[in-house]
């Protein structure tokens, strides 16, 4: 009777084989449909009937002690249509307790250093604390360098390792012995969970995976540690976890930036002005929620507040001297340099500022400012009171009238001069000629 009934969906059975789907999940999904077949009759007609062949032996490795590894690998499942009809590449970050089995999935579309935070940060949640060690496949996000002995892990994973108080050990590179628990569990993963099923969006496929991480993987009888993997995990392991996150982690920005001519790099679109001479230097940037910092050369040289997007911080210490005041738009201190000239001239200034925004008078004090450079302090200081008296506020005019008084002041051309006998000047009488009295 069993096997007539498999020979009713033979062609539903052999479409999901097509697609890898386990024999376990097959008699899962018939069961669905009302079509109870025993599992040992469905593996047997799998095989004889459209040649399904089980996988190869496997190499046993030891576990470690409890709550201490965790074993993490990104897996392929399939496609799933996103909101705008779109069909996307859905990938599982599947994270197994070694000593336990037991695990938990993340569903991403993309394999980021924020998708496998944002993993981990669920993770944690899922199985109520931390793992002493993480033991990666070489993740771009996570490994910068792979290296059997000593690679090199990224700065940012590097930090929230640290801020979460586990260590990374990554695994070698084509070495899957390495990781063998989570291996195995991505084709479970695909098999047992993702297969045959029909998700409304990726929100709808990650709360059936928490719930099937809990209640089927979890709750299965494991081939290898013949037990329940959450009952083995509840029981010896969770006590031992590190203690799990109490605040959302504040993800920070990496960068690498430019100095521009200014003074200034620019990070997620808002401006942080960098010591002048790093002009043209290229810095490295950790920006979070709150602060902006920024090294050249492993050393730190400046810290900023974080802005808005089109917003700036900026340090006068970090401007050359002479531009500080404009750059800064310091009312104040200009009006400050204006006075030390003289009190006509700090009154001129003040009245030329006098405006609804001062900043766009800036470059008229500059202008007086030259003219004290050009006619001197106290030549400038008595135009201003004059100008001041007669109501007149237009650094124009203190120019004129500048003008004008040099030009008043200068002495009348010399008349010519007149002729003068010369020294050695004969009479002009010497040189008549008296040619009668010649004859």
């Amino acid at each position: 009777m069993a096997w007539q009934r498999c020979e009713a969906e033979r062609e539903a059975i052999a479409g999901w084989l097509k697609e890898d789907v386990p024999v376990v999940k097959i008699a899962d999904l018939l069961g669905r449909r009302g079509v109870v077949v025993p599992e040992r009759t469905l593996h047997r007609f799998c095989a004889e009937e459209l040649g399904y062949r089980r996988g190869g032996p496997t190499v046993p490795v030891a576990d470690g002690q409890p709550g201490q590894e965790l074993q993490v690998d990104f897996g392929r499942l399939g496609y799933l249509t996103d909101g705008q009809g779109r069909r996307r590449l859905v990938r599982a970050l599947i994270l197994t307790a070694v000593y336990s089995r037991h695990m938990f999935v993340w569903l991403s579309h993309r394999e980021t250093l924020e998708d496998v935070i944002a993993g981990c940060e669920a993770a944690w949640e899922f199985f109520g604390g931390v793992f002493a060690v993480m033991i990666p496949d070489n993740l771009s996000p996570v490994v910068a360098s792979a290296d059997a002995v000593a690679p090199r892990l990224t700065d940012a994973f590097v930090d929230y390792a640290q801020s979460r108080g586990f260590l990374i050990d990554p695994a070698r590179v084509r070495h899957p012995k390495d990781k063998p628990r989570v291996e195995r569990a991505v084709t479970y993963v695909r098999g047992n969970f993702w297969a045959g099923e029909d998700f409304r969006d990726l929100a709808d496929a990650q709360r059936q995976a928490a719930r099937w991480c809990a209640e089927t993987a979890g709750m299965r009888v494991h081939g290898t540690i013949a037990a329940r993997p959450a009952q083995v995990f509840a029981v010896e392991e969770a006590p031992l976890l590190l203690p799990a996150p109490t605040e959302p982690y504040d993800l920070p920005i990496y960068r690498t930036a430019k100095v521009a001519r200014d003074h200034h790099i620019e990070v997620a679109r808002a401006l942080y002005s960098v010591p002048g001479q790093l002009i043209g230097s290229h810095v490295e940037v950790r920006a979070d929620s709150k602060l902006v910092r920024i090294s050249h050369r492993g050393r730190l040289v400046k810290v900023h507040p974080r802005q808005p997007a089109g917003r700036r911080s900026t340090d006068p210490e970090d401007l050359p001297a002479e531009k500080t005041v404009y750059a800064m738009r310091d009312i104040n201190a200009l009006l400050a340099t204006a006075a030390r000239h003289g009190e006509g001239i700090g009154r001129y200034a003040a009245a030329l500022l006098e405006v609804p925004l001062p900043w766009t008078r800036m470059r008229s004090v500059y202008r007086l400012l030259g003219l004290v450079r050009k006619w001197g302090a106290d030549r400038v200081d008595e135009a201003c009171r004059r100008a001041l008296d007669a109501e007149a506020v237009d650094v124009g005019l203190i120019s004129r009238m500048l003008e004008r008084a040099t030009e008043s002041a200068q002495p009348a051309e010399p008349a010519a001069p007149t002729a003068t006998a010369g020294r050695f000047a004969r009479d002009p009488e010497e040189f008549a000629v008296n040619r009668k009295a010649a004859g």
